[in-house]
């Protein structure tokens, strides 16, 4: 993280401020590896907070450096514009992910929108916000496709998915997640939005404990999977997702649709290709949904893979 690669990032905020963006953007992702320097930095736009995470320890010079130029960009004339009020800097590195508040306030909590749905967010607290940008296309995509549906929503966490199904028309959602606080907050942004909580059920369990319950709910029109990449004690990515496609024939329709995410950067969207056609042949691949262009990846087929899986008609899963 040189000079250069500060100025770089200077010129790219500076224009993408300019204006800011009306809903929650990521603003620079160094991740997708287009900017030397810069590979393990992003920085977030969240609406009047601008979030700058670092996913590797810089050396002492680096940080200083890193923290001044911070500083310098809300002096200038372009952050003023934007009216934000609070920089933060996120050490995601270290394993309580600290934040430091550079200017402004760290707020308590702090709500976001994205195609004009709120969302409810911690900031400074834990590792992840509770809203992941890079998933915005699959939202919408949820949103344009749950009418009238059935949804189950696997590894719900704050239940974006299920605000969008709701929202697009879907009968009713199923969200399935171990984490008990992660779906409080999902029923927080369901209740943010106004939707009916009769029609969204949450179950706060393992679920390779609990295919029973999940089952008794079905079957499902559209079955959405988004685990984490790694759960310690709960989920291996490479070893339980099978275990997830496996249960598809007991969980879908007759003419139900899956919804399938995975963001391993070691494993491309085949991984999940393959092993839908070995566990549920009854499904055939349809789509991989594009990525929103701000996170634009060295590698074409890098980043989040999102793909649609379709029963196939007169099939049997």
């Amino acid at each position: 993280m040189n000079a250069d690669a500060l100025n770089t990032l200077t010129e790219h905020l500076l224009t993408a401020l300019a204006p800011a963006p009306a809903e929650t953007r990521r603003l620079f992702h160094g991740r997708g590896r287009r900017w030397p320097g810069l590979e393990q930095l992003t920085v977030d736009w969240m609406q009047g907070v601008l979030l700058v995470s670092l996913f590797k320890e810089p050396a002492t010079d680096e940080l200083h450096a890193l923290k001044t130029r911070l500083l310098d960009l809300t002096r200038q004339q372009t952050w003023k514009d934007t009216q934000a009020h609070t920089l933060l800097l996120q050490h995601r590195y270290l394993p309580d992910s600290h934040t430091e508040t550079l200017t402004g306030k760290m707020p308590d909590e702090w709500t976001l929108t994205e195609g004009g749905l709120r969302y409810l967010v911690d900031l400074g607290k834990k590792q992840n916000c509770g809203l992941f940008l890079d998933m915005r296309y699959g939202r919408d995509w949820v949103r344009a496709n749950a009418g009238g549906k059935r949804v189950l929503n696997l590894f719900a966490y704050t239940c974006g998915f299920s605000v969008a199904a709701i929202a697009g028309g879907a009968q009713s959602v199923v969200n399935v997640d171990m984490s008990r606080a992660a779906l409080s907050r999902g029923r927080d942004n369901h209740r943010l939005n106004g939707h009916d909580l009769n029609k969204v059920g949450f179950l706060g369990h393992e679920l390779f404990k609990s295919w029973g319950k999940v089952k008794s709910g079905g079957p499902y029109d559209l079955v959405i999977i988004d685990p984490p990449s790694f759960q310690k004690g709960s989920f291996l990515l490479t070893k339980d997702y099978q275990r997830v496609l496996r249960k598809l024939p007991e969980l879908l329709s007759s003419e139900g649709t899956v919804l399938a995410c995975m963001n391993d950067p070691a494993l491309g969207a085949d991984f999940l290709i393959e092993g839908v056609t070995r566990e549920a042949p009854g499904l055939r691949f349809e789509q991989r949904l594009n990525n929103p262009p701000e996170f634009a990846d060295i590698e074409p087929g890098g980043g989040l893979k999102v793909l649609v899986f379709r029963q196939q008609s007169g099939a049997e899963l």
